[in-house]
């Protein structure tokens, strides 16, 4: 997927946000333009072998001076900034490590948990805006049924769809 606002969905979605740039591909500039860094739970530079050696280790170190400007998604993590080569397989396993790493750190303190929850009611943003449609919202058994549906799907005990379905099935949908 290309540099835009898509990014900030997906990072909203995902317990780990990995952002993969090229070495001098020019995408630093645009990745710092358009914000994906501060999205980033980590940045790895691929194709670090043979003549673009040098030029990922220039990226990475460009990203990780970018990195102690600009705020981290996390204030218990600092994204890290790895460099990686898809064809020779060099850096796979330390970037694989830092992303268990995360994972970890991310439990522990109970931010994984509490991403989920926010993940779950994102999720329940069309529960919202059928909510907000006329219909449901001058019934009354269905805008009281809101909180409680809103409230399963942060909690993980339903779906957004099956609580979008609910809802849906109260409008005569």
């Amino acid at each position: 997927m290309g540099t835009g606002q898509s990014e900030t969905v997906v990072a909203d979605m995902t317990d780990f946000f990995l952002v993969l740039m090229l070495p001098g591909a020019g995408d630093e500039l645009q990745g710092l333009k358009k914000g994906v860094v501060e999205l980033a739970d980590m940045i790895a530079i691929n194709k670090a072998d043979g003549d673009n050696l040098a030029r990922a280790r220039t990226a990475a170190a460009e990203y990780r001076a970018a990195l102690h400007i600009l705020g981290a998604r996390s204030p218990h993590w600092s994204p890290p900034v790895v460099t990686y080569s898809a064809l020779t397989g060099e850096g796979i396993a330390q970037l694989w490590a830092k992303v268990l790493e995360h994972h970890a750190a991310m439990n522990q303190i109970g931010e994984l948990a509490a991403r989920r929850r926010q993940q779950q009611s994102n999720g329940c943003g069309p529960c919202s805006r059928i909510a907000s449609r006329r219909a449901c919202g001058s019934d009354p058994a269905l805008r009281a049924k809101l909180p409680r549906l809103e409230a399963a799907v942060a909690d993980g005990r339903m779906s957004a769809s099956l609580a979008v379905e609910e809802l849906a099935a109260g409008l005569g949908i």
